[in-house]
């Protein structure tokens, strides 16, 4: 039974003390301490409350595991991105992100950029049969260019992304072996905050409603940010 350290994250991440959850719920801090020590366990009244409070249900919150965050995750937070133009390429293939992110360097060195900035983002256009019968998945990549940049003759759509709102988390130390983990887990720690914080994410054919930019420090360690589009 994970509640105690559920309802910690959970109550770290709406950024409450014991105290005003406490007073929230009509209960003691001591009662909150408890719950969350594993000492005792609230009431079925009090779990449907913490349940409606953090938009989760009660399976969720007694048996998931909503440890999403550890040292490789940075506070969440809400930027702003300012405009930018970028040209895209989305691939689906058994390693749709190697793939795609190769044929945009591709054309980084054709336009002679030296230290591209490169975003991705996953899709859903996959078949059933592509995605189980051949495990392949579907993946975009973009190069995002300079106001004065041309694409040459690279025979591309240059898309212009407008200002816009998104939630972020950086990982750090970011390990190839560890991304089919830690990648997700960073995705839903940005949405378990969105649900309880009633953040809604924004859906707009004119904006990339989601995407990851990795680079690395002058240490050559590893990062990535994620970003999710919000209203």
């Amino acid at each position: 039974m994970n509640l105690g350290k559920n309802l910690q994250i959970l109550r770290k991440m709406r950024n409450m003390t014991q105290e005003e959850l406490a007073e929230k719920l009509d209960v003691s801090r001591q009662t909150i301490s408890k719950w969350e020590q594993g000492e005792i366990l609230p009431e079925i009244e009090r779990l449907v409350q913490l349940c409606e409070l953090f938009h989760c249900s009660v399976d969720q919150l007694l048996r998931g595991n909503m440890d999403y965050t550890n040292k490789a995750y940075s506070d969440i937070r809400i930027v702003t991105v300012e405009p930018f133009r970028y040209v895209s390429y989305a691939v689906i293939s058994c390693e749709p992100e190697e793939d795609a992110i190769s044929h945009v360097e591709g054309w980084a060195k054709q336009l002679r950029i030296e230290n591209p900035y490169i975003i991705g983002w996953d899709f859903s256009q996959v078949s059933q049969e592509q995605r189980n019968v051949f495990h392949m998945r579907g993946y975009g990549a973009a190069l995002v260019l300079d106001e004065k940049q041309d694409t040459g003759n690279l025979n591309v759509e240059i898309i212009n992304q407008r200002r816009q709102k998104y939630i972020t988390i950086t990982l750090e130390e970011v390990q190839d072996e560890g991304e089919f983990e830690i990648i997700p887990n960073a995705y839903k720690a940005l949405k378990t905050y969105m649900a309880i914080n009633g953040i809604k994410q924004k859906c707009d054919s004119a904006i990339l409603s989601c995407y990851e930019h990795e680079y690395f420090d002058d240490k050559g360690v590893k990062f990535m940010d994620i970003y999710i589009a919000v209203d």
